[in-house]
């Protein structure tokens, strides 16, 4: 065998992933609030973008290019070698086919506010009332003052803490206890309950046990009754001591709620010495109480889910699929101003257009991705209305198997595009906003060797079967498998159980069990 050197011509193709074409594909699987942020940090950092506002009666009906028309005309005086460079260098980011890729105040400041406004109105020692007389006085005047604003205060959501912190200063307490109770709201979570050891705040703060027993006693007078509590036994016994209905018998019921978690009825009525009716009415008096106080003051805005596609019924009876223009952020690409500064521009004019240069690339890409980007979005929803509409017509038993490999084949795409454009996208039908992902279900195949179910169908039917179930007749997991190839659905037992774990539906014995406390 020889062995030497030779030189050869091969020629190969390969995608090479530039950092463009990599934030393309970034940009395809974005949220319309995370595209949002990003255009307008893209606006912020390039001098030659600009946002373009909303249309109010713009057509719904196809993606809006942001480039094209609604682009600022070149100008003439702009460098021809300038705008041909750029633009051809916007072209060269996508030869591989885009169609494949794809300040408040602190909280030290507030509470040394507080503790001022709290002496103030406390007066000097010795004159209890002196302070309540400047109520309504301070600050921007009274109820008829210009500055007051009764709308704002109307509106103003109150948080758990400072709900809790105005009842702790109208409390007829010591200074040194109305401290400590302050101390301990910052211990309380959003449901309402005291995450701190009693014990540890008393050495940290150099406390006698007496006053931080009588401040935990402060906190947990307050409204809304049961906040303040250690754990959830304690929180129920101060609702019930509220209401004046915490007897012997109850208190047994509540410090063995693991018995009653377990379905052990008979042990814990004899705890408890009472009967059957006895028993069901204290279950159902706990279950009256609330376990989590503190949640209604839950003060964090939960994000609105906006569509990014709408589905809506046509004349004809079938479907039209558009895009939300008000979720796609459109940019304007100002050359006339590139112009401007370049010819402008005497000293230092080679870095100028060089970074011009850069800044016309980017807002060049910027602006075909967002077209590429709508255009991907459409088809793929188009598509895959095209494919589920059984369960835009009839509901969710008609919903069919579906995986990204058949909506790919179908729009000539690859399955990981598809799998970009479907991540935190939302459309809005007539049976309400779905995430795109919902619509690709796995296969179930058929006891008869027809067409296959799709695993949400299949989940469908076993939460209904599960909710109309008698109280003398509860379905195992082996009578379901039964009903279900009765109905023509080829599954096992297993994949029930998973199904039905899966929608947090528990299992027969305890079903059985929560249902006979209900009759007792």
């Amino acid at each position: 065998m020889s062995m030497g050197m030779g030189l050869q011509l091969r020629q190969s193709q390969s995608l090479v992933m530039t950092p463009q074409l990599q934030q393309a594909i970034k940009l395809l699987q974005m949220s319309n609030l995370d595209l949002s942020e990003y255009v307008a940090q893209e606006i912020e950092r390039n001098p030659l973008l600009e946002a373009m506002a909303q249309v109010p009666d713009e057509r719904r009906d196809r993606p809006e290019a942001p480039e094209g028309a609604d682009r600022a005309a070149p100008s003439d005086d702009l460098p021809s070698k300038l705008r041909e460079d750029n633009l051809s260098r916007a072209e060269e980011t996508f030869d591989t086919g885009m169609e494949n890729v794809y300040a408040d105040e602190s909280r030290a400041e507030r509470q040394a506010e507080g503790a001022a406004a709290m002496t103030e109105a406390a007066g000097p020692p010795g004159d209890e009332g002196s302070g309540w007389a400047s109520l309504g006085k301070g600050g921007g005047g009274g109820f008829d003052s210009p500055e007051y604003d009764l709308e704002g205060v109307v509106a103003a959501e109150t948080s758990l803490r400072d709900h809790l912190l105005d009842q702790i200063g109208m409390t007829p307490a010591s200074h040194r206890v109305r401290a400590i109770a302050t101390h301990l709201v910052e211990y309380i979570d959003e449901a309402g309950y005291l995450r701190a050891d009693t014990n540890l705040v008393a050495g940290n703060l150099g406390a006698a046990p007496g006053d931080i027993a009588a401040a935990l006693d402060i906190v947990q007078g307050c409204d809304p009754a049961g906040v303040g509590a250690r754990d959830l036994a304690e929180c129920l016994r101060l609702q019930l001591r509220e209401r004046n209905r915490l007897d012997p018998a109850i208190a047994a019921l509540l410090d063995n709620l693991e018995m009653l978690a377990k379905g052990r009825l008979p042990a814990l009525m004899k705890l408890c010495g009472v009967g059957h009716d006895d028993m069901r009415e204290m279950i159902e008096e706990v279950r009256a109480l609330d376990p989590k106080p503190g949640a209604r003051f839950h003060s964090e805005i939960a994000q609105t889910m906006i569509p990014d596609v709408f589905v809506r019924r046509n004349a004809m009876g079938g479907w039209n699929v558009e895009l939300n223009t008000d979720t796609l952020p459109r940019v304007l690409v100002n050359e006339r101003y590139a112009a401007e500064v370049t010819n402008g521009s005497q000293d230092g004019g080679g870095e100028v257009k060089a970074y011009l240069s850069e800044c016309m690339q980017s807002a060049n890409w910027l602006a075909k991705s967002l077209d590429q980007r709508a255009r991907t979005i459409l088809r793929v929803a188009s598509e895959i209305v095209r494919q589920q509409d059984g369960f835009f017509e009839y509901g969710i038993e008609q919903l069919r198997p579906l995986n990204l490999k058949t909506v790919a084949e179908a729009i000539d795409m690859h399955e990981s595009t598809i799998s970009r454009v479907t991540s935190n996208k939302y459309i809005s039908t007539t049976r309400g906003v779905f995430e795109l992902k919902f619509f690709f279900t796995a296969a179930i195949g058929s006891t008869d060797g027809g067409e296959s179910y799709s695993a949400e169908s299949v989940r469908f039917k076993i939460r209904k079967m599960i909710d109309d179930e008698p109280v003398d007749a509860i379905l195992s997991d082996d009578r379901i498998v039964s009903i279900l190839r009765e109905d023509g659905v080829d599954i096992a037992r297993r994949t029930v159980a998973k199904y039905r774990e899966s929608m947090d539906i528990p299992s027969s014995v305890q079903r059985r069990r929560r249902k006979a406390e209900v009759t007792l």
